[in-house]
This record gives structure tokens, C-alpha cells and sequence, in this order.
């Protein structure tokens, strides 16, 4: 092989390193620092070639520049940690930790002194070859002397503690293969205390098949039994019945894990041999990743259909060699069904147990939910009602336990493992089955609820999320569902697929690692079509069904996975886009916009000292007047959330920030100045912290809204109407109609759709019906655009660009005709909406929140509504609202009529009883 050069680094003797293991040696200072040199100097771990010193050189090494010789073979260690003294202990010595790596042996004869050992000499090496497999029956031969040892060390050291350690070891060594056994003739005979001569032997020997020879020998020698030891050694084969084999066998896999486990600790035997942290360590690595997966076999619930599809994997997974591509699968289904928060005794669903008996946890709660956000009185609510459910249904699971545990030998027998369960005698060690405590608690279990948060951007859907998590003190999870277009990102693929992999919910599940975590799924509105990937929304209906997500199933899991205790809070900005079955499964709380005054609120709270922390300012620093804030809320924005609002605040934030900036360099620069005694200095700027509303249009530029829906006037034709924009914000718009020579049809214009239109014809209609009654012609059948002159009526609402469709402006429209017809007027402090119908009957709409307070932004007083929606402006228009303006609830078109134009405005011929006379 061709060599290569390592530094070289002398074990003084009797200290010997072999490979899979790792030795804590003290260093001088000299070494210390080309250690650490060499560490900076180096990509990644460094290696050094550790060679033990030949003992007849070990006198003249202690002092002076002596010769030191060193033995022809060594190992590569990679150098893990250098301890340097505390400031509290400084004469503690420098301490070196090196985990071997390989053999290796000199090129060349070399001899050292103490002067050049602390440089690390670098000198040509040669790498061992890499192990072979070596014949069955001397793989055999090795482990009855190594088992034979091991037993005779725990019994000799039952005094000490170590007792375990050894039986442990043991139990590691039955069940190493062919493969790994020379790894484990190094690890035990690093671990033993076998003469230095046999030791410097077993690490001159290259060849594995050798090796297993040598470190038979040293294991029989050292157990005094060298003539039992070596006729085992020779036919263990022959002495080992069937019945032995098979109870070694179930032995191993249960004491593998808790034997790799031991390597780590520092009283075990093998504490030198932990090797989780070094990368080319690969096989010490899978070897604990394997017993990791074991070890969660294991704690699942005895009997479950999860434990069952593990047992039956695992099996698989020893059948089929490492290398095979199988082998990965396979080992990638089991990590993530392991990883999952399946129930079992020490389920983490328990954890929040504590947090549900505080006497104070609704009272933390609400708390925790006003101090997140401003207002959304009905959604804390909501929220508050679930959390108290929750305490009770807890409080109620555990005053039946222990009602059942006071029974005690009932219990006792109900809770005693099934010693017949098939998979029992699969994996040793079963644990047992699930308490009383968790099984009360399961039953008694709340129910998430699927919770719908609709509304405009901006009003904090996500974020009262992450509230609701921390008042609960749940792990949150968000998944993000926009553009998702293939079912497979929600159920997974199927494990026959290449790079298949679970779906988004069994990902947020591995991640918050309990069963009872709060998940966001976000903007489900935007979910994807039904295509040849499947449909996305179809596969959301069974994780959102209370009464089925108890037995969700994934594709690549194939395993019923229990999602009832998991918090449902999804987000949505139209109802319009959802499918009715997945709408029908949730819990609809509606987010409307704020109101001004709580966009100041929620400004003065959080958005500005959000902005103040982000640019490095203190509240000193900026003074926002209420004017001020309010004209960026007016004119700068107009949203039904506070993200423009933010972005407006925080763009006159840095600008102070510059303005603050200047200032203080302008304040060194004089201060620097009045030191070096020049005469002139410049004035400096004075900072004002103070943000006026006249400054706001030299910060943020001319305003987006100046105010046109103030400037409206009383005119024939032109009534005011309530609409919702596309943004969530409401506003009034205006219904211009005018009349024109024609032959008495109606022209609509303004990007109008076809509900709306609907609603023009449909208004007109009316109008021509009640005519006569109204007194806009003399007989009933004229027609009103006909007579005394044909014309046709125009109806325009303004902000053509803008598409406009609804069934809200039927009161509006009829409101028009009339007027246009009987030059009646309608004050511009007055805004209306409501549907109407043949009959005449006013209908409710929705938006009614919106459409009132943007009325109260454009200055109307009066409002005129349907009657059915009375509720909605009692329990969603704030009272601050109420109090300001007049309300006025109209069942049919001829009240509306009278709300509008005023009493007596409009004169009504009553109907006249015409009876026929048959004399």
C-alpha cells in the first residue's frame, strides 16, 4: 500500500491504544500547543498515529533528550477533545481524548527524543487492509472465550458495580456477527487487563482471522481455564444444543441496546469505545441507530396495530443484508414510525397535565390571549369555552381513577399484560400495557375542535394561533396549504414509489412530538383543484372530521394514526373557494376588519414598539400623536387588518431613525470640535421626536385617500349604498342614474356582474309595478319610461376598473328610480343596503359590519338595513359605533322608501275597493 504521513505521537508505557476504542491521556504544555496547532490547521477531525513505547526505552525517556523507541505498530486515532485547566484549577493538567481509528504501522524504523515528540513529528505510515471475513468456527471459537470471561469478570466484580457492565458486554458479544468481529476483539481487549506483551501482539496483528486467534488466547489465559477454554473454543458448535442457541438469540436482541448504550457511560467497561460522534465510525453508528429503533419497538403499547406493523418490519429488516437498497426502505419506514407520538405509558399527552390542574390556568389563559391581541372578543371566547372543557373532561379522568384504583384488585387484573399477546415473544423485554391513569385519560379525552378562522389579511388569523398553543402550552405546528396540488402532500405515497415519504400532517406530528399538539393549516381557501394528482381538499376531510381523524391514515405509515386530541385551527380568507364537505367539518369563527379605534389600540400596543425594537430605537425616541396615527389609518391605508398599517408605521419609524442618526453624529462632530478649540462650529440640527400629522405627507407622501367619499352631494337620481371591497374594508359608493331619450329600456354600466345586474332589472321592475301607487303616473298600466315621453334610464356606479357584484343593492337601485322619477332626493348622510324581491320584501346581506363602519368613516348618520340583520349589528358593530349613529330596520320597500325620502315625501295612493254592480 502505498504509505502516508500522519504526526506521530508516543504512548508512554504500559499506555497502548487499539482501534474502536479511546483512551484520556495527560499532555505537556509543548504537545498541548501542537495539538491545538494542529487542530486550526486542519479541515475537520484531525488524525494522529498513536505508537506505543517499547518498555526496555521507557527509562531513558524520562528526562533529557534521550532516545525514545517506539513500537513498529501502532493505530490512527482522531483526536476528540483537549480538556485545557479551568482559571479555578490551573495547575490541572492538559487532557487529550483519541478514539482509534485503524492500524497502522511504520514505513521506516524511527527513533524520537522528548525534545522532537512534542512537535509532532510527521513520518510515513502504512493503513492495516480492511478486516476480512474470517472462517465461522474460529468467529465461534472467539466468542465462548469471550463469553467465558465475561463471566468470570462479573463474578468477580459483583462488589464493585461492574457486575452489570460485564453481563451486558456479554450480551453484546452473542449476537455480533462474522462481519463485526473483529471490531469486537479490539474493543474487549482494550478493555481487559491483559499483560502489555499480549496486548502489543494483538495489535501487530493485521490479518482478522489472527487477530480472533490472539485474542482468544489472551481471553483464555487471562480466565485461568485455558484447557476447558480451548476444547469450547475448538467445538462449540457441537457442545451448543438447539435449545441454547435459540435462548442466546432472544437474549442479544434483548440486551443489545442496553449493552451500546453501557459504552457511552462512564462506568461501564466500554466507556473508551463510544464512537457516536466521529463520522467514519459507521458501523458503531448504525449499530446505535439500530438498538435506538428497538428500544421504541419496544415502548409501544403491547397489542397495538403500531407495534404489531414494527415487530413485523424489524423481522424483515434483520433478514435482508445492509447493503441491499431494501435495507434503507425499510429503515426509513421504521425511524419514522418510531419517531411518531404514538399512546404508551409514557405518552407525552400526560405532560400538559400539570398545566390543567392550576386553579389559575383560564385566568393565565385569557391573560395569554389579550395580551397577544386586540379585541376578537367572539374568538377568545370560543377559545376559552374549549380550554375549560378540557380542564373539566381532566379533572373528571382523574377523580375516576382514582375511584378505580381504590378498588385495587380489579384494577390490578385489568391491567396486567396479555401474556399471550403474539408479539410478546417477538421483541424481548415487552413493556407492560397501559396504566389505568392513561387509559381513563383516553376515554375521557376532549375532542379537538376544527376551528375555522375566516377573514381579510392582516386580522391575526396566524398569529392567534401560536397564542392558543402558548395558553394551552402546546408544541404549534403550521402547515401551509397554498398551491398544494397532489394528495400525496397530504397522505403521503405509498412506500412502492422511490423517495416516498408521509404526508405534511404526519411530518407536524414527528415535529411536535406529542399527540396533542395544536396544528395551522393555513390558507386552506387555496388549495388546489381536483386533478390527476388526486384531490388535496378530499384528503383534508378525513384529518378535519371529529369523528373519523381517530383513525387517520397515511400512505406510507399504513398505520391508524389518532388525531383526535390534536387542535384543528384553520385559516381562510373567503368561505367561497372550500368545499362544502370540508366546510360542513369545521367550526366557522368570522374575523371581520377592525375598527379605526382598534386599529390605534393595536398600533400604540404592538405595532410600534414592534417597529421602535426593529430599527434600533427607544420610545423616547419617537412621539406619534393620536391625529398622526390616525390620518396614516385613514389616509394611508385601507385594509381590513393592520399590515399596511404596520409597513406605513414602520416607514415613518426609520425615517426618525435617519433623523436621529444625524443628529447624533452632528452632536460628536461639535463635541470633537469644543475639544481641538476651533472657533466656528457648525449649528447642528435639533431632533424633534415628535411626528405631526402635517409631517406624515413629507414622510410618506401624498395620501392614497384624500376623503372623496365626504364630498357628496343631494342630487336627483343619486343614492349612497354600502358595499364590502375586496380587501375586507367597507365604504359607501354611490348609484347614479339619469334619463335619456329612448324607448324606456335600462342601461348598466360600471363592471358590473351578473348578480348585480339582476339586481337593476329587478329594482326597475318593481318601480314600474308600484307606479301608480307612487303617483308617478295616472293609471296602472303606463309605463313610467314610456309616458309622457319614451326615455331610458342609465344607471352608473363609479370606480369602472373596479369589478362590483353582490345581491346587497337592491334598496339602493329602487331608491334611485324613485327619485330620478319623481325628482324626490335622498340626504347624502344616508347609506343603505339590503336585497329585495318581487314582492317587495327586503332581504338581509351579509358584510354588515364592514359596510357600517365604513359608513361611520364617511361621516353618514343614518343607515338603513334589512330587518333580519338587526342581530348582526347588536353583536358585531361596537357600541361606540351604535352610539353615533341611526339605525333604521326595514322589512318591505315601501318602509325603506320612507326611511330614505322622509314621511310624506312620497305619496301613496291606497288601493280603492271597486265592486261590480249586477242590477
Amino acid at each position: 500500500m502505498t504509505p502516508s504521513t500522519l504526526p506521530i505521537l508516543a504512548l508512554s508505557h504500559p499506555l497502548l491504544l487499539l482501534p474502536a476504542s479511546r483512551i484520556t491521556i495527560p499532555v505537556s504544555k509543548d504537545l498541548a500547543k501542537a495539538l491545538v496547532t494542529l487542530v486550526q490547521e486542519s479541515d475537520s477531525d484531525p488524525v494522529v498515529a498513536a505508537f506505543p513505547v517499547i518498555p526496555n526505552a521507557t527509562n531513558n525517556a524520562i528526562s533529557g533528550d534521550n532516545e525514545i523507541t517506539i513500537n513498529q505498530w501502532g493505530t490512527a486515532a482522531r483526536i476528540v477533545r483537549l480538556v485545557r485547566p479551568t482559571l479555578s484549577n490551573p495547575s490541572q493538567p492538559l487532557l487529550l481524548s483519541l478514539h482509534g481509528v485503524t492500524r497502522v504501522r511504520l514505513a521506516q524504523p524511527l527513533k524520537l527524543t522528548t525534545q522532537t515528540l512534542n512537535t509532532l513529528p510527521h513520518h510515513p505510515i502504512i493503513s492495516s487492509p480492511p478486516d476480512g471475513t474470517p472462517r465461522h468456527d474460529t468467529v465461534d471459537a472467539f466468542k465462548s472465550a469471550a463469553l467465558r470471561l465475561l463471566d468470570r469478570l462479573a463474578q468477580d466484580s459483583s462488589k464493585n458495580g461492574r457486575k452489570e457492565a460485564w453481563i451486558k458486554f456479554a450480551s453484546m458479544i452473542e449476537d455480533i456477527s462474522d462481519q463485526r468481529a473483529g471490531w469486537a476483539a479490539d474493543l474487549l481487549v482494550a478493555n481487559i487487563n491483559g499483560e502489555f506483551t499480549d496486548r502489543l501482539d494483538f495489535l501487530a496483528a493485521s490479518d482478522v482471522e489472527e487477530r480472533l486467534k490472539r485474542a482468544t488466547k489472551i481471553f483464555i489465559k487471562q480466565a485461568s481455564i485455558s484447557e476447558v477454554s480451548k476444547k469450547i473454543a475448538s467445538a462449540v458448535d457441537e457442545s451448543l444444543s438447539k435449545q441454547q442457541k435459540e435462548f442466546f438469540l432472544r437474549q442479544q436482541l434483548a440486551a443489545i441496546q442496553r449493552e451500546l448504550n453501557s459504552l457511552g457511560s462512564e462506568n461501564g467497561p466500554s466507556a473508551s469505545s463510544n464512537s457516536g460522534s466521529d463520522l467514519d465510525d459507521d458501523d458503531a453508528q448504525n449499530a446505535d441507530d439500530m438498538a435506538d429503533i428497538k428500544r421504541k419497538i419496544e415502548a409501544m403499547a403491547p397489542g397495538s396495530e403500531e407495534r404489531k406493523m414494527g415487530v413485523r418490519e424489524w423481522r424483515r429488516l434483520k433478514r435482508i443484508p445492509q447493503g441491499s437498497a431494501e435495507h434503507g426502505v425499510i429503515r426509513s419506514y421504521l425511524e419514522w414510525l418510531t419517531a411518531l407520538p404514538w399512546p404508551s405509558p409514557a405518552s407525552a399527552a400526560t405532560q400538559s397535565a400539570n398545566v390543567l390542574r392550576d386553579r389559575s390556568f383560564l385566568t393565565n389563559a385569557r391573560q395569554q390571549l389579550d395580551s397577544d391581541h386586540f379585541g376578537l372578543e367572539k374568538v377568545k371566547r370560543r377559545l376559552i369555552e374549549y380550554l375549560a372543557v378540557v380542564r373539566l373532561r381532566q379533572l373528571a379522568a382523574e377523580a375516576e381513577f382514582e375511584k378505580q384504583k381504590s378498588q385495587g384488585a380489579r384494577i390490578q387484573s385489568n391491567a396486567s399484560p396479555n401474556s399471550n399477546d403474539k408479539d410478546q415473544n417477538i421483541l424481548p423485554n415487552p413493556v407492560p400495557s397501559r396504566s389505568p391513569s392513561q387509559t381513563t385519560q383516553t376515554r375521557n379525552s376532549v375532542k379537538g375542535p376544527i376551528l375555522l378562522f375566516v377573514g381579510p389579511p392582516g386580522t391575526g388569523k396566524t398569529s392567534l394561533g401560536q397564542s392558543i398553543a402558548r395558553a394551552l402550552d402546546r408544541p404549534f405546528q403550521r402547515i401551509s396549504l397554498g398551491g398544494v396540488r397532489d394528495e400525496a402532500e397530504i397522505r403521503g405515497h405509498r412506500r412502492t414509489y422511490v423517495a416516498s415519504g408521509p404526508g405534511a400532517i404526519v411530518q407536524a406530528l414527528r415535529k411536535a412530538g406529542r399527540p396533542d399538539c395544536v396544528i395551522l393549516l393555513d390558507e386552506i381557501d387555496k388549495v388546489g383543484s381536483s386533478s390527476f394528482h388526486g384531490d388535496p381538499s378530499a384528503a383534508l376531510l378525513e384529518v378535519l372530521d371529529p369523528e373519523q381523524n381517530h383513525s387517520f391514515n397515511d400512505h406510507y405509515i399504513n398505520v391508524p394514526i389518532d388525531l383526535s386530541q390534536v387542535l384543528f385551527i384553520c385559516t381562510s380568507n373567503t368561505l367561497d373557494t372550500i368545499a362544502a364537505p370540508l366546510l360542513d367539518r369545521c367550526e366557522v369563527i368570522q374575523l371581520s376588519g377592525y375598527t379605526y379605534d382598534e386599529k390605534i389600540h393595536i398600533a400604540r400596543r404592538f405595532l410600534l414598539p414592534k417597529q421602535l425594537k426593529a430599527n434600533g430605537l427607544s420610545p423616547n425616541h419617537i412621539d406619534l400623536t393620536d391625529p398622526a396615527l390616525l390620518h396614516i389609518a385613514t389616509q394611508y391605508t385601507r385594509e381590513a387588518g393592520v399590515r399596511s398599517l404596520e409597513r406605513a408605521i414602520g416607514a415613518v419609524v426609520r425615517w426618525k431613525a435617519v433623523e436621529w442618526a444625524e443628529c447624533s453624529d452632528a452632536d460628536a462632530d461639535a463635541e470633537q470640535a469644543l475639544n481641538k478649540d476651533i472657533a466656528k462650529i457648525v449649528a447642528k440640527p435639533a431632533y424633534d421626536p415628535v411626528v405631526k400629522e402635517a409631517d406624515l405627507e413629507k414622510i410618506l407622501g401624498i395620501a392614497r385617500w384624500d376623503g372623496e367619499e365626504r364630498d357628496r352631494e343631494e342630487k336627483r337620481g343619486i343614492v349612497y349604498g354600502l358595499v364590502v371591497m375586496g380587501q375586507g374594508e367597507g365604504g359607501i359608493l354611490p348609484v347614479e342614474t339619469i334619463a335619456v331619450p329612448g324607448s324606456g329600456s335600462l342601461k348598466l354600466t360600471g363592471s358590473l356582474g351578473e348578480v348585480i345586474k339582476e339586481s337593476g332589472e329587478l329594482a326597475l321592475s318593481w318601480v314600474k309595478t308600484n307606479a301608480y301607487s307612487m303617483r308617478i303616473t295616472s293609471s296602472p298600466a303606463q309605463d313610467p319610461l314610456k309616458v309622457p315621453h319614451p326615455i331610458d334610464i342609465h344607471l352608473h356606479l363609479p370606480a369602472g376598473a373596479q369589478k362590483k357584484d353582490g345581491p346587497s343593492a337592491g334598496i339602493a337601485m329602487t331608491c334611485a328610480f324613485v327619485s330620478l322619477l319623481t325628482g324626490a332626493t335622498v340626504p347624502s348622510n344616508i347609506a343603505m343596503t339590503g336585497e329585495i324581491t318581487l314582492r317587495g320584501r327586503v332581504t338581509p346581506v351579509g358584510g354588515i359590519k364592514e359596510k357600517v363602519l365604513g359608513a361611520h368613516r364617511a361621516s353618514i348618520t343614518k343607515v338603513i338595513l334589512p330587518h333580519a340583520n338587526r342581530k348582526d349589528v347588536e353583536q358585531d358593530v361596537p357600541r361606540e359605533i351604535r352610539d353615533k349613529m341611526q339605525f333604521v330596520f326595514v322589512r318591505t320597500v315601501e318602509e325603506a322608501l320612507i326611511a330614505a325620502f322622509g314621511k310624506g315625501t312620497i305619496e301613496w295612493r291606497r288601493d280603492h275597493l271597486f265592486v261590480e254592480s249586477r242590477l
